[in-house]
């Protein structure tokens, strides 16, 4: 009978771990494609069957998505209790002394989404200025989740997690680099104040 509820002990822990970092894993990539998602939204992109509409909708579930998966990495780590991670230490970072700062920036990040949820959903109430500034740190929540999988994660040596890191990070860059080439070409296409019907020029002659 001991040995019976050992080895169902041991399956049951089994479990948790394998569901902790599947959770994990998955809600790094959904994080990283809401990313994604929301800078081609500030790109403005869109076309005939992927309005952009579409892509805004898709962005607002996949966060939803990705917080529910980040809420079930944590139960499951602290119900695992193979290591010393309780509730507290999941919402307060640096608080726990497993691993103290990498698991803290999960707690960090955690925090951060949930305030950018939380304002979206009352976005009507505080304001769009509001929640335009904390909208911004759903950015910086990537990054700090990916330093948190790679400095406490027990499978980052792994070559697939290594992978879907390299992965997420490229297709981060690409959509940065997007972005930054978008904001430029719409940069050169504005026409300067001086050239805008109307206006002074240099010479002080008001131009037609």
């Amino acid at each position: 009978m001991t040995v019976g509820v050992l080895v169902a002990s041991a399956q049951n822990a089994r479990a948790l771990w394998y569901l902790a970092r599947a959770s994990g894993l998955v809600a790094m990539v959904l994080l990283t494609v809401t990313v994604v998602l929301g800078i081609v939204s500030t790109v403005g992109w869109a076309s005939a069957r992927w309005p952009r509409f579409a892509s805004q909708a898709l962005h607002r579930n996949l966060s939803l998505l990705c917080l529910a998966l980040i809420a079930i990495h944590v139960a499951t780590i602290v119900a695992d209790g193979y290591v010393p991670i309780g509730v507290l230490d999941a919402v307060v970072p640096f608080r726990t002394p497993y691993r103290r700062f990498w698991v803290g920036l999960g707690a960090g990040a955690f925090d951060l989404l949930v305030a950018v949820l939380v304002t979206s959903a009352l976005r009507r109430h505080i304001g769009h200025r509001a929640w335009r500034a904390v909208h911004w740190l759903a950015y910086a929540c990537w990054p700090i989740t990916l330093a948190h999988g790679l400095g406490s994660g027990t499978d980052t040596r792994l070559g697939p997690v290594q992978l879907l890191y390299v992965v997420c990070a490229g297709m981060v860059a690409v959509a940065v680099a997007w972005r930054l080439v978008a904001a430029g070409t719409a940069a050169k296409r504005t026409p300067r104040p001086s050239a805008l019907p109307g206006r002074h020029s240099r010479t002080g002659v008001r131009t037609p």
